[in-house]
């Protein structure tokens, strides 16, 4: 893990130099160029740090000790709350496998593009969602496939 956690240092510095600081992609350059997958590398591996600190900062915390609230309900309270919390760093430990997939997906050369169609996902849907594997579209019919076979 020490060694993963280098490399993404590593990476991450360098998309840094790539990119430089104040660079968005634009729709008047080529789609998928290689200051683009550096944005987009330096975007995720950013994400994926933040998740990374958040959860230690939350394990930190559960070590400090166990709830000692002496009212009940101050209590439930507090117990609701780091369920509150575990959950959230649940959530953020699944992303992080679909952030690794989205740099995989980079270093392939297939990021950007529909798993199902092949067609440009756009600049918009990616930065806005940076893991997105689909198209609107093609994510859409994939909703609604699902909607259907849970009906069923």
């Amino acid at each position: 893990m020490a060694s993963t956690a280098s490399s993404d240092m590593e990476k991450l510095a360098k998309a840094r130099a790539a990119v430089g600081a104040d660079y968005v992609p634009g729709e008047d350059e080529e789609y998928m160029s290689e200051r683009q997958l550096d944005y987009f590398r330096l975007l995720l591996l950013d994400w994926k740090k933040s998740i990374h600190d958040a959860a230690g900062q939350t394990l930190q915390s559960l070590q400090d000790g166990p709830i000692r609230e002496p009212d009940l309900n101050d209590r439930a309270s507090s117990e609701t709350d780091w369920g509150i919390e575990l959950r959230t760093r649940d959530r953020q430990r699944k992303l992080i496998s679909k952030i690794d997939s989205a740099l995989r997906r980079i270093d392939q050369g297939e990021y950007g593009y529909c798993e199902v169609t092949g067609d440009p996902i756009g600049l918009k849907r990616l930065i806005a969602r940076p893991v997105a594997t689909m198209t609107v579209e093609a994510q859409e019919a994939h909703e609604r496939r699902e909607k259907i076979s849970r009906d069923d």
